[in-house]
């Protein structure tokens, strides 16, 4: 039975700091039904249509073998062409990164060290991946749309306290709670975690040298009605991180400390590299419906990110490399973004909106090199020096787009739309990108969608960083090719075609192929120690690839399996040339190669299943291997050995009685086989050290659900 919930007369207005409500106490279940109204309003106002979809929701997320605990970035590597690299780092359909994360349709702008790592699956209610050929109002980032969707105490009332340990010395506590007061919901989350393995291990060891990280996370959502057709909501969320750098034993010094004829001992075991990672964010909303017809939402949305690596206090990275840099970076974001959608008559939806941001980054470099002859040999006697390069930049970015979503027959829908973008920060440019896409439904169960897109995608000006390469002229860091070009923005002709059917109750299958054309292809690539990339462009780059989809759904049994196939490959490389050898700039020149992240196939699958109250569960990654630089010597001529891992997971709840909710209980065994797998071998363009995936690890997860 579907609910009616009669108009409340009321008044509100919004202004800069203050509102006024008149109104009177909403009953819960009022409460409860309006959020989900205004819910639905706010999705409503960002179309889909064209683009290529994948959902994953609260089942979803509570199926995998870690549930909720799952890391946000090992959630979206169930999506199909999704494929995982180090650092928490994800690349789909061919990108380095280049995603753009929405919670609650708010922007907010990525971190200098991504994401991969700072969300917490905990507050996720449901996540939508969009990519393909996306609708006007996506713009800035798009390879794909996170679009996450939080919890709510009106939707999701009562907490849980849990506590997961294990492998890896791994403790991880966690806590939520939601609720509703009259109007007002609230929802909270929090988690400590502390581990042997911070960052993949860059040896085949099932334990890493050096490699403790400890991470606070926590996560408010807020909202009011002001009345039945409009809310203030707020959100903040935060991450502290710090990590050990994992060493890589047995490596041979190549420098002398000071200046003596042969190299300093040292033992790379040793090492004392750190690196420490802030990340606050947050928006205030306002969003409403002033008639049957227009919703709209205007949110002011802020980024604080910081990241800072502190080199081997000893002097031991001089001795391995020549250099020792103490790296900071950080970048302030705020912005301003509205969005709106009008029903103009039954068969046309007006979309409009903006998004101007302003950010101001910073970069602080205080690098010990030793000073060279002219042959670049380390200079008798010389010790160290120390070099100052630091620099900061204000930058904007602004975006406009205006579409119609036209239905002219029941079966078709076609949006139409264009959107104007413009960037000025450490280069200016803009673009205006025409946008169409298109589904039609030959049944309810059966539907294929084409699209056109234009991009234009401006380099991250967190990760960008000027610098003096006359500096370190004549010393042990000075770089073989001294030519740097700007970083561009980014260009693409996208396309992309899909379908999608339910041959039986409960089982979808989609099958989906695209194909980018760009011009100044952006990469990124880890060039020195910190773990933070710089990006750069190849004058030209194509992309394609296809995705099969299967999922099911049905009584006690769910299951899904992904496999995707695809190519990414550039030419030229453009911009910020002196960090590459002039080998590898000559032959990339004249030749297309594969980028870096570039994985040939990709699949994912798992099933769940519901047993007599205990739910059993197994899931599965497989890749063909990013790629390397093998014996030939042609720059990611190679890839790394294929692998698969497998996981498993028991989870059940034990009702005590009493009505104060359950004890929950979960076991899950991570990379049953013990798989010992190569992510990075440390060769290839804008690659640094290797990394390994995570060897066998079982944890044990006890939670208390109160109601």
């Amino acid at each position: 039975m579907k609910a009616t919930v009669p108009l409340v007369t009321g008044a509100a207005l919004l202004a800069v700091g203050a509102f006024a409500v008149r109104a009177q106490e909403a009953e819960p279940q009022t409460v409860e039904i309006t959020a989900k109204r205004l819910n639905e309003a706010r999705n409503g106002i960002l179309p889909e249509t064209g683009s290529t979809v994948y959902r994953i929701n609260q089942e979803d997320i509570e199926d995998l073998p870690l549930g909720a605990a799952t890391p946000a970035n090992a959630l979206l590597l169930q999506v199909p062409g999704i494929a995982q690299d180090s650092f928490g780092q994800l690349h789909i359909r061919g990108d380095h990164a280049n995603l753009q994360y929405r919670i609650n349709g708010v922007i907010v702008p990525e971190a200098i060290t991504g994401f991969g790592q700072s969300l917490d699956t905990r507050y996720f209610s449901s996540v939508n991946i969009l990519t393909g050929a996306l609708p006007a109002q996506y713009g800035y980032r798009t390879a794909g749309i996170v679009d996450i969707h939080t919890k709510s105490g009106a939707l999701d009332p009562g907490g849980t306290l849990s506590v997961l340990g294990g492998s890896y010395n791994t403790i991880n506590p966690s806590g939520q709670y939601g609720g509703t007061s009259g109007r007002f919901d609230y929802y909270v989350t929090g988690q400590y975690l502390q581990d042997s393995l911070g960052i993949e291990n860059p040896t085949a060891a099932a334990n890493a040298i050096h490699d403790d990280t400890n991470q606070w996370k926590g996560f408010a959502y807020a909202s009011y009605l002001l009345n039945e057709t409009a809310r203030v909501s707020f959100f903040m969320g935060s991450s502290l991180a710090h990590f050990q750098i994992p060493n890589n034993p047995g490596q041979a010094p190549n420098f002398s400390l000071y200046g003596g004829p042969t190299p300093t001992p040292f033992d790379s075991a040793d090492l004392d590299d750190n690196q420490r990672e802030i990340l606050h964010y947050g928006a205030l909303a306002f969003q409403g419906q002033t008639d049957t017809n227009l919703d709209y939402q205007v949110a002011l949305f802020s980024r604080y990110t910081q990241t800072s690596f502190t080199p081997d206090p000893t002097g031991g990275d001089l001795i391995f490399h020549g250099v020792s840099s103490k790296v900071y970076r950080s970048n302030y974001a705020t912005g301003l973004q509205g969005d709106g959608a009008y029903r103009l008559n039954p068969t046309n939806t007006l979309r409009s909106g903006f998004f101007l941001s302003l950010e101001n980054a910073i970069t602080g470099n205080t690098s010990q090199v030793f000073p060279t002859d002219p042959s670049g040999n380390q200079l008798p006697g010389a010790g160290p020096i120390t070099i100052v390069d630091n620099n900061s930049k204000v930058g904007g970015l602004y975006g406009i787009y205006l579409q119609d979503e036209w239905r002219p027959t029941q079966q078709l829908t076609i949006n139409v739309g264009l959107r104007l973008d413009h960037v000025n920060a450490y280069v200016t440019g803009g673009q205006v990108s025409p946008r169409i896409g298109m589904v039609y439904e030959f049944t309810p169960l059966a539907s294929v969608h084409a699209g056109y897109a234009r991009y234009f995608t401006p380099p991250p000006t967190e990760l960008v960083a000027s610098k003096d390469i006359a500096l370190f002229a004549n010393t042990t860091n000075a770089p073989a090719v001294t030519t740097n070009d700007p970083v561009q923005p980014e260009r693409d002709n996208y396309f992309d075609v899909g379908a999608t059917t339910s041959p039986i109750p409960g089982w979808t299958v989609g099958l989906d192929g695209y194909y980018k054309q760009a011009q100044n292809l952006l990469d990124e690539g880890q060039f020195g120690q910190a773990l933070v990339f710089s990006p750069f462009n190849y004058a030209q780059g194509r992309v394609y690839g296809v995705e099969l989809t299967n999922a099911y759904r049905r009584g006690p049994l769910s299951a899904y399996l992904n496999i995707a196939w695809s190519l990414a490959q550039g030419e030229q490389i453009n911009s910020a040339q002196f960090n590459f050898g002039q080998d590898e700039l000559d032959y990339i020149a004249t030749h297309w190669i594969h980028l870096d992240h570039d994985q040939t196939w990709t699949a994912s699958g798992g099933v769940s299943y519901l047993w007599a109250g205990t739910t059993f569960t197994a899931n599965a990654l497989f890749g063909s291997g990013l790629r390397s630089t093998g014996s030939n010597g042609v720059p990611n001529g190679d890839h790394v050995p294929a692998y698969t891992t497998v996981n498993l997971g028991v989870f059940r709840p034990f009702d005590l009685g009493g009505g104060s909710g359950p004890i929950t209980g979960r076991v899950a065994l991570v990379n049953l086989f013990d798989k010992s797998y190569l992510i990075r071998d440390g060769t290839g363009v804008g690659v640094g050290a290797p990394q390994f995936g995570m060897r066998r690890a079982i944890y044990l997860e006890i939670g208390k659900v109160f109601k």
